[in-house]
């Protein structure tokens, strides 16, 4: 499926431009095996790059041009690198803008260059298509003009740039679109960047990503309440226990204890916070031991909080995760990202996964008059330059 996606894109350069790019960039979307709504929470995500990609061609201009062509848009737009950046009305253009920028103030210097890139990631099913646009325009312009940008340092400037685009993102999606492995989880500190690897081979289960293919409007002012609420939550356990610095240092004890302190949602929405980063490390450990079957009844577990405690899930996505409950051949599922629509991941035994994806697609429709949408996916690695035969 990429082999066809490079092509295409090379394809398109060369027809563009008139000669061959000179660099080919593979840049990943990404999934969360759990660690939901903690990022801003001081706790640990469990995201993996995965193998939908998007693919960049690039080659300089040689001049002080640049010209970026978006080929399943049919869009194309030119920045002056000697002009000041500034937003502008083409959402799409504003991730490469706010990169380009981010780099010129970091103090980088470097030329013009031609892009156009293609992608396989859905564009809006919470698989981070964003990240994978900046981290992957960062990555060609650092191999193109020989900048020296750490990996970590990719993916902090990458979130730099959706910030300016006015998308107050955590850091989870750049990481993992950057440093993701083959096979590999990786357990990211939130507070501290620190992070490792771990085992995520799934053995006798293949990684099915339901799309609910609704998007309701709650989202943003929800998000907003939510992370007020965590704050609220946090600063009643400081001023009760001085010594407890985050959420983190809290066990689901310390919450319970306060309860008659905090409102019914903010007391709700603190526990929901305390269980799933314990959660964070139960999957970890359940990984190194290879017990899959355990880390699909921890997904179960965070939906249903993140269903009931922290109330971002909605009646679709609450469908397809009882759908999922009630067939053996499903071993884990819960709604993916922030919530209140997107995609459910589920863990589905080899060898049913036609058969769950003909039965869920059946009854979602009947339920919602709405066309589920499936995506198989695999744990593939970050941003990286394409070496292969053009």
């Amino acid at each position: 499926m990429n082999d066809l996606l490079i092509k295409k894109t090379t394809d398109f350069f060369q027809e563009t431009f008139g000669d061959a790019p000179e660099k080919i960039v593979l840049s990943p979307g990404r999934i969360n095996i759990i660690g939901e709504h903690i990022d801003y929470n001081d706790g640990y995500v469990l995201p993996a790059a995965i193998d939908k990609i998007i693919c960049f061609a690039f080659a300089k201009s040689n001049s002080k041009q640049s010209k970026i062509v978006a080929i399943d848009l049919n869009e194309e737009f030119e920045v002056d690198l000697t002009q000041e950046i500034v937003l502008s009305e083409v959402v799409w253009t504003n991730y490469i803008l706010g990169v380009i920028k981010q780099l010129q103030d970091k103090g980088f210097s470097f030329e013009g260059f031609n892009c156009v890139f293609s992608s396989n990631i859905p564009v809006g099913s919470g698989l981070s298509s964003s990240a994978a646009l900046e981290c992957g325009t960062i990555f060609g312009i650092k191999e193109l003009f020989g900048l020296q940008i750490p990996k970590v340092d990719i993916a902090l400037t990458g979130q730099k740039a959706e910030h300016w685009v006015g998308i107050n993102c955590g850091i989870m999606d750049q990481f993992s679109s950057v440093m993701g492995l083959e096979n590999k989880v990786i357990k990211i500190d939130c507070k501290t960047l620190e992070y490792e690897y771990h085992n995520a081979d799934f053995n006798d289960y293949s990684l099915i990503l339901f799309d609910s293919n609704v998007k309701h409007s709650l989202m943003t002012s929800a998000y907003n309440e939510r992370r007020q609420q965590c704050e609220e939550g946090i600063a009643i356990v400081k001023s009760n226990f001085p010594e407890i610095k985050s959420f983190r240092d809290c066990t689901e004890q310390t919450i319970i204890d306060l309860k008659d302190k905090m409102s019914h949602d903010v007391f709700r929405r603190s526990l929901f916070v305390v269980k799933e980063i314990n959660r964070v490390i139960q999957a970890c450990e359940t990984l190194d031991n290879g017990n899959i079957e355990l880390l699909g009844q921890l997904m179960f577990a965070t939906h249903e909080g993140l269903s009931k405690d922290y109330e971002v899930s909605c009646e679709e996505l609450d469908l397809l995760v009882d759908l999922a409950k009630a067939e053996t051949a499903v071993i884990g599922s819960r709604l993916m990202g922030g919530g209140f629509g997107g995609c459910t991941i589920n863990l589905v035994k080899k060898g049913q996964e036609q058969q769950i994806k003909d039965k869920f697609s059946k009854l979602y429709k009947e339920a919602f008059d709405i066309e589920l949408k499936i995506y198989d996916v695999k744990i593939g690695n970050g941003t990286s330059l394409y070496e292969g035969a053009l």
